[in-house]
């Protein structure tokens, strides 16, 4: 046991933090134009690794966390697409902001989910995850993504192939 959760839950809980950091440096430099190969590969390696880590906890039905890991991984899978195999030419950068965008965002909805679960004061606003204050949390953060990938996808116009 680490931090009281299992060797596994916590290593899922770091891929996912490490992703979601590694994400928002990713976006931020979109908003500069700025190419991360290197980070871009550390944000796509945990955030694929954090949605399929998700499919290891023992469950005996599926649950809306699966559902948002599949929808994960197949919107990463495009974002590979568009940036490894298609080198962002054309349609694919815009494919590629916004699918790397979704990604972040689907990890950013999880993390809300669980600090609603997990986090006392936090639960005890929302015990069943369908109260207003989870509505209006996960609709503000929403939003704010909506912003961050229409600024990115106008910004992101790097001036020569990097990977």
């Amino acid at each position: 046991m680490i931090l009281g959760m299992t060797t596994f839950t916590f290593v899922h809980v770091v891929l996912s933090l490490i992703g979601i950091a590694a994400g928002f440096v990713v976006l931020f430099g979109m908003f500069r134009s700025k190419r991360m190969p290197k980070m871009t590969a550390l944000f796509l390696f945990t955030t694929i690794a954090t949605s399929a880590t998700g499919f290891g906890f023992q469950r005996d039905h599926i649950m809306k966390s699966h559902v948002v890991g599949v929808i994960s991984l197949a919107v990463l899978a495009i974002a590979l697409l568009a940036l490894y195999r298609r080198k962002l030419a054309g349609k694919w950068r815009a494919t590629y902001v916004v699918t790397a965008v979704i990604a972040l965002y689907l990890n950013v909805f999880v993390l809300i989910a669980q600090l609603f679960q997990k986090v006392a004061p936090l639960h005890a606003l929302a015990p069943n995850g369908s109260e207003p204050p989870f509505a209006i949390a996960q609709g503000v953060v929403l939003v704010i993504f909506i912003i961050f990938g229409t600024l990115a996808l106008k910004r992101f116009r790097p001036s020569r192939m990097f990977w």
